[in-house]
């Protein structure tokens, strides 16, 4: 599988199944434990900071790799908790694109 945080998300255009609950505990070891995973559909973790200055500086941390990743999370922000889920809607379900941006966020809050 190699270094996840270090991999690139791929397009996936819903023409692949979603991860199987065995494939999900493979790629689960390899972020961090506090993701927690829904329904076997989706990645999700609570961030906790000082204040809403910076959770808006983690968001637009996470933004940034969004983008250049081409693989955008649900983010809700509440004042200095932010919440990320992840799951890749075409296919309603996870796939590696989710499990790549959560050892990139992981590594956000470890530096």
């Amino acid at each position: 599988m190699g270094d996840l945080s270090i991999a690139k998300c791929v397009p996936c255009e819903g023409n692949v199944p979603r991860m199987l609950p065995n494939e999900i505990a493979e790629y689960q070891k390899q972020i961090s434990p506090e993701w927690k995973v829904l329904d076997n559909i989706k990645l999700q973790r609570e961030f906790h900071f000082k204040n809403f200055k910076e959770s808006m500086e983690f968001v637009n941390k996470v933004a940034k790799i969004a983008e250049s990743e081409q693989h955008h999370p649900d983010i809700y922000i509440f004042y200095s908790v932010v919440k990320i889920e992840l799951w890749t809607h075409v296919i309603s379900g996870l796939f590696k694109n989710d499990f790549i941006m959560a050892s990139k966020i992981d590594k956000l809050v470890a530096s």
